[in-house]
């Protein structure tokens, strides 16, 4: 996956294109504009991909305008956002390495501790469950006391009206354990601040609030985006928006954030000025800008927990042993904190993809899954799903491998098998 991403990175190339951004006023107050209709067409990434094109639109709207723009429509809505589930293993790892700056290794050695017992005044006290997990649901005793603390810490009106329920989305999820959550949600982090040691509270302090968020009401956001046009109305109109959005009620929020990576930056996180149909706004500038599309970005621990999930590969015990192998072989470095194949990286990604290309195939671990499910469900043959793995670890170079039933496999060539 690393050596593809970066395959695809030296492969890509830039291309150039332009966006008119603008900046208004109405009753003293500036905001930023975007045009999204020129000559009565619809304004799209690549409508202007170079100077000479973009200098004309300033040009054509600027003397359209002619330093006023008039309010046409005005559209407000109420927009909802709620939180997100307790951490499993993979959530938990991602959160960690964007919010604390922890590797996968590290986040999973201190939720060792955490889980096993720390010393916090009363003797050890496991302060958190078990930590390689799956599931995102808690159990109902841990959801009353969830709700309960919440509600003294933060207020009735902050907590769901119901016991939000959540649903893994992973299709091989074995769900044999709970979420991540405090052992007792009453065990406040500012409670024990000094009694752990430093990375130990920042861990448990996102484990808690994450669990403490997730069973908050939601967040709520009034938006309104403005279109303002410039000059005549008609079939070659010219079209600005504003985009706004105010935090009416912050639900989790006051809590737990969810952070992401390679996040865009949101255009529409302004407080516009109050404006009605008609309104007169002033135009105080338009400016054309250029911009480059991207490669896709380098895989960081984080993207990276969360790509190896969505393919299905590995198990919540395995994704920091995985990635502490790459490093550990050296594989792979990092940069910026971020994932770049190193030359004998890229030498066995090569070899992989040649000789063994159907058992590197993102598919395979998952496919493979279905098939133990299925084993165990009564739906399918053992001897089937063990030839698969057998045949993945046999050191057979072939793409398609010959099949071999278990009965003409001498012991001694299977147990040889077993042992690689």
């Amino acid at each position: 996956m690393i050596c593809e991403r970066e395959e695809e990175i030296l492969a890509f190339k830039p291309q150039e294109y332009w966006t008119i951004d603008a900046e208004g006023s109405h009753t003293a107050q500036t905001f930023p504009l975007k045009l999204i209709e020129y000559r009565g067409g619809k304004v799209e990434q690549f409508s202007f991909i170079n100077e000479a094109q973009a200098r004309e639109v300033e040009r054509t709207v600027t003397g359209a305008a002619n330093g006023t723009l008039r309010v046409v429509t005005i559209d407000r809505k109420q927009r909802r956002r709620n939180p997100a589930p307790p951490f499993t293993t993979s959530t938990l790892q991602q959160e960690a390495a964007r919010k604390l700056g922890f590797n996968a290794r590290r986040t999973m050695r201190l939720a060792q501790q955490l889980y096993e017992g720390v010393d916090i005044g009363e003797g050890a006290v496991g302060l958190i469950s078990y930590m390689r997990t799956d599931s995102v649901s808690l159990a109902q005793e841990a959801v009353v006391e969830i709700r309960e603390v919440a509600a003294r810490l933060y207020g009735q009106a902050e907590v769901a009206e119901e016991p939000r329920v959540y649903k893994t989305k992973s299709k091989n999820a074995q769900e044999a354990h709970e979420a991540i959550r405090p052992t007792a949600a009453a065990i406040v982090p500012a409670d024990i601040e000094g009694k752990l040691e430093g990375d130990l509270h920042r861990l448990y302090s996102l484990i808690w609030k994450r669990a403490m968020a997730s069973q908050m009401s939601h967040a709520v956001f009034d938006t309104v985006a403005v279109d303002m046009l410039a000059g005549a109305d008609g079939a070659q109109r010219h079209l600005l928006r504003a985009n706004g959005s105010t935090l009416v009620k912050p639900g989790y929020m006051s809590v737990y954030q969810e952070g992401s990576d390679d996040a865009k930056v949101d255009d529409t996180d302004h407080i516009l000025p109050p404006m009605n149909e008609g309104d007169a706004v002033s135009l105080v500038s338009l400016q054309p800008e250029q911009h480059f599309t991207e490669p896709p970005p380098r895989y960081s621990e984080a993207s990276l927990v969360k790509a190896l999930e969505e393919y299905g590969i590995g198990r919540p015990s395995t994704y920091a042993t995985i990635i502490s192998t790459l490093q550990d072989r050296e594989y792979v470095q990092m940069d910026a904190k971020r994932f770049i194949p190193t030359d004998i990286g890229k030498i066995v990604g090569r070899f992989l993809t040649q000789y063994f290309h159907r058992y590197v195939d993102y598919g395979f671990t998952a496919s493979l899954e279905d098939e133990l499910d299925a084993v165990i469900a009564r739906r399918g043959r053992l001897d089937a799903a063990a030839d698969q793995v057998l045949e993945a670890v046999s050191g057979n170079s072939s793409n398609t491998p010959t099949r071999t039933s278990r009965a003409s496999r001498s012991p001694r060539r299977a147990k040889s098998a077993r042992t690689r």
